[in-house]
């Protein structure tokens, strides 16, 4: 397991449990500076590895994605999952007015490229979490409000990331082997209408809706164009790529059950 190297405190302590845990289970550690390593660099980390599974998220910066895939590449990894765990980036495009998710676009278009490795991308929608993050301004628990983006009718599915830890797992080791394919998964595929009758029937309390239409958030994204959380609700105003049924995802054709949203809020309370 590749980890920063500010995972241990100056005791040579694991900072985190999770991280122990794993030390536990038999996992070993390499402390490696994803940010500041170049791709040869990466490269050399990569080599001898057989799988590699990217779980970096966004939180190093833009251009991240691209550098660990053109490294993966490079080392001649045999099987690469990378950090795709969002919505469906063929649909979206490039000039979403989000970057980090035209990367991810690129990221697609570098592995179909090349036919040395194979891969796998789980596409999972949003964690589920994230609709209840107050400044993605769609449910705030505390205010008590929830608002559409979009229109009351537009969709968004949503996984956990307990599920998607799960599912990524099951997907890995897999018979028949899965490769060169986009995966979709989701914990629950909703509209704003049904996300505003599940959070009001689990938490017994009346919260006030409002509509974010597109025109709108466009409108405050040009005022504002470089709030990161603008550009995601413009995103998800649109709809494109940011849903899909659960009766086509690979865990309900496997009948392998997922935490919806009534069970992720309950577990909140």
């Amino acid at each position: 397991v590749i980890v920063s190297g500010r995972s241990r405190d100056k005791q040579s302590k694991r900072r985190s449990s999770i991280h122990q845990q794993l030390a536990d289970a038999g996992a070993r550690f390499i402390p490696v500076d994803i940010a500041g390593s170049s791709v040869a660099a990466l490269k050399d980390q990569f080599h001898g590895f057989d799988t590699i599974i990217n779980c970096m998220g966004f939180v190093a910066g833009a251009g991240t994605q691209i550098k660990i895939t053109r490294a993966v590449l490079e080392a001649g990894v045999k099987r690469y999952f990378p950090w795709q765990f969002g919505v469906n980036y063929d649909v979206v495009g490039k000039g979403s007015g989000q970057p980090v998710w035209d990367e991810q676009y690129d990221v697609r278009t570098l592995l179909r490229e090349q036919n040395v490795t194979e891969w796998v991308i789980v596409s999972t929608g949003i964690f589920t979490s994230f609709l209840f993050e107050p400044a993605f301004g769609v449910v705030n628990l505390a205010q008590k409000t929830i608002n559409a983006l979009g229109g009351w009718e537009m969709q968004v599915t949503v996984t956990s990331p307990t599920d998607i830890g799960r599912l990524t797992t099951e997907i890995y080791l897999h018979q028949p082997r899965i490769t060169n394919e986009v995966v979709f998964v989701a914990g629950e595929t909703t509209s704003y209408a049904k996300l505003a009758e599940t959070v009001e029937r689990v938490t017994q309390q009346t919260f006030t809706r409002g509509v974010l239409t597109l025109p709108d958030l466009q409108e405050q994204l040009r005022l504002h164009p470089h709030d990161p959380m603008l550009r995601y609700r413009v995103a998800f105003a649109r709809g494109d790529g940011m849903w899909w049924p659960m009766s086509d995802t690979w865990n309900a054709q496997h009948h392998l059950p997922t935490q919806d949203i009534a069970a992720w809020l309950k577990t909140q309370q």
